[in-house]
């Protein structure tokens, strides 16, 4: 037995060395993603001559002159524009938002916040690149199903046995990175905040969790879009209210904090008297970082849900979901930064003599204002976003099952108990190496859909043309 322990740990520590070596590749030390997914926006802003600035009015009259809270039909198995981008919205507002925009300017300091909004300006057309390929690619079955993702332009973009390979890569990767490992995540985030605003078991919550998510989950996608479309505005409504509220009560201090963000992104050490200790590297690199990780742009999953929008043309979607990722960072995460800031908590130390961060940072903010509501107001947040991340990441993994395993129902149940076992286990476990795989195929999912998207910018061009029409 000892022997067999022994192997088991030997195993694990390989697995931690090799999980933490591509993460240093990916994210950490050499910044191979940062340097992709933000060159990426750069280049697609100049192909599509700004597409997020022209077509910027355009796509918020889409969203908002066509809001719906109870659903259009849009076929067999598809969603309607909003429901499209209500899910893409489920899955990019997240704890990334709270407790990642924490994080950021704890790392990075206010100047993390500028970088930031760059990465989602420049995100904005990445995003919409991965939307118009979505729409120009998705299938639709005999009987009307429709499906599309990553997936399928992947296979247009690179034909033979690259083609598949790479997509099968990305299948397996998003399934582990955002079905499995993610949603552990998320429910352990939801976990933590209720065991410490109520006390309540983080099994318990964990359990309750799993049981509404089956319920939705065995829906398909007609109530997932159901769920998402109602769900999104009153979360988001709740949050940016609570959000406002606590800025206003701090009014005196907006401007100022508003002036931190644009000397913190260029002289870090001018902002809080250099307390945080960050240079211009760490506001940079911990604010893209951040920012791309809380609006998915370039990663390939919310293509999933735009692919099924009943739309008229590609581009349609393709101005709607740069909206999902204005109203993600420009907005919601906005609303936690300016919190943060206002409130004067950034650099307080804990009991442990370290800066508090993350969760609790953003509780200490809210506390500062609200008193003791300020700990429950963000833990019920955190359970709005959470749980319609999970909602989002499980059907995004799903769509990659039913293209893996040619709708087979008996992977499709598979695939669902595993996820809801791991949403009640990660509820009330934190394993680091978790944490840090969902990490690792995160980023490792963004490779293959980003040189897709790269290779097919010829045709993303030619529909970010004004008479783009044309072509279907």
């Amino acid at each position: 037995m000892e022997s067999i322990a022994s192997f088991f740990a030997a195993a694990g520590n390989v697995l931690n060395c090799v999980v933490a070596a591509v993460n240093d590749v990916l994210w950490n030390k050499y910044l191979l993603l940062l340097f992709l997914l933000m060159g990426s926006g750069v280049f697609f802003s100049i192909r599509t001559r700004f597409v997020q600035v022209r077509r910027f009015g355009a796509g918020m009259r889409r969203v908002f002159g066509n809001i719906s809270l109870k659903g259009k039909k849009a076929g067999k198995e598809g969603m309607s524009s909003f429901q499209a981008l209500a899910t893409a919205i489920a899955a990019q507002v997240g704890t990334g938002n709270i407790a990642g925009c924490a994080s950021a300017l704890v790392a990075g300091g206010p100047g993390a916040i500028f970088w930031m909004w760059a990465s989602a300006f420049f995100g904005m057309s990445t995003i919409y690149s991965e939307a118009v390929l979505a729409q120009k690619y998705k299938q639709v079955s005999e009987n009307g199903e429709v499906t599309g993702g990553p997936i399928y332009y992947i296979r247009a973009a690179f034909k033979g046995w690259l083609g598949k390979f790479l997509a099968v890569f990305f299948a397996i990767a998003i399934i582990l990175a955002l079905g499995f490992m993610g949603n552990m995540v998320q429910a352990n985030s939801i976990g933590d905040a209720f065991s410490t605003a109520f006390g309540v078991p983080k099994v318990l919550t964990g359990a309750i969790i799993a049981c509404v998510c089956a319920f939705i989950f065995l829906g398909g996608v007609k109530r997932i879009a159901s769920v998402t479309e109602k769900l999104v505005p009153v979360m988001a409504v709740f949050y940016i209210l609570g959000s406002l509220a606590a800025i206003g009560f701090n009014i005196q201090n907006l401007l100022p904090a508003i002036k931190s963000i644009f000397v913190g992104a260029f002289q870090p050490q001018a902002v809080l008297g250099g307390a945080l200790g960050v240079g211009v590297k760490e506001a940079m690199r911990f604010g893209v970082a951040r920012g791309l990780f809380s609006n998915e742009a370039g990663m390939g999953s919310t293509p999933h849900a735009h692919a099924l929008a009943k739309v008229e043309k590609p581009q349609d979607q393709g101005e709607v979901a740069m909206i999902g990722v204005f109203i993600d960072t420009f907005v919601v995460l906005n609303m936690t930064a300016l919190v943060i800031l206002t409130s004067g908590v950034l650099g307080t130390v804990g009991p442990d003599g370290s800066f508090i961060t993350a969760t609790a940072l953003a509780q200490a903010a809210f506390n500062k204002t609200f008193g003791s509501f300020g700990s429950a107001f963000v833990a019920v947040c955190l359970l709005f976003f959470a749980f319609s991340t999970i909602i989002g990441w499980y059907f995004f993994g799903e769509s990659n099952v039913k293209a893996l395993f040619g709708g087979s129902k008996t992977a499709k149940v598979v695939y669902s108990v595993i996820a809801l076992v791991l949403i009640v286990v990660g509820s009330f476990q934190k394993v680091s190496l978790v944490w840090d795989m969902s990490d690792m195929f995160n980023g490792l999912m963004v490779i293959p859909n980003l040189l897709a998207v790269l290779a097919l910018s010829g045709i993303v061009a030619k529909f970010a043309r004004d008479d783009a029409h044309t072509l279907r």
